[in-house]
């Protein structure tokens, strides 16, 4: 039951990522507001994916804090660029370095969410 609490939100999210890319033509139709937003959930969806990643290694394994970001970081970028590469098979899509960026700028707000957030909240309790 664990395993099901802890990985069921991995491979959810990971499909949810999976279905928008399948999307052909995806966006709102709102000209500069859609290339924010869409921008902007590129970033959202892998920093929810890393996180969810995090979690799921942390209550399934006694790793080291190292291996703990290592796996949940370098999982979510391989993900990001297979996401891009799926992408070259979808109608009206194409594969896009930058949004690999935009990917990596969500796993890399994960990262220091968990390497200066304890400090950020001490600092300002204090």
């Amino acid at each position: 039951m664990k395993f099901f609490k802890l990985w069921l939100p991995v491979f959810t999210w990971c499909w949810v990522i999976f279905y928008l890319s399948s999307i052909p033509n995806l966006g709102t139709g709102w000209g500069t507001w859609d290339l924010i937003l869409r921008k902007a959930a590129h970033i959202t969806e892998y920093f929810i994916l890393t996180f969810l990643l995090y979690r799921a290694f942390k209550g399934s394994f006694n790793f080291s804090s190292f291996y703990l970001l290592f796996w949940s970081l370098g999982l979510s970028f391989l993900y990001a660029v297979s996401d891009e590469i799926h992408q070259a098979f979808v109608p009206t899509r194409s594969p896009s370095p930058k949004d690999v960026f935009m990917d990596s700028l969500g796993i890399i707000a994960f990262y220091l969410l968990i390497k200066y957030g304890n400090k950020f909240r001490k600092t300002v309790a204090s």
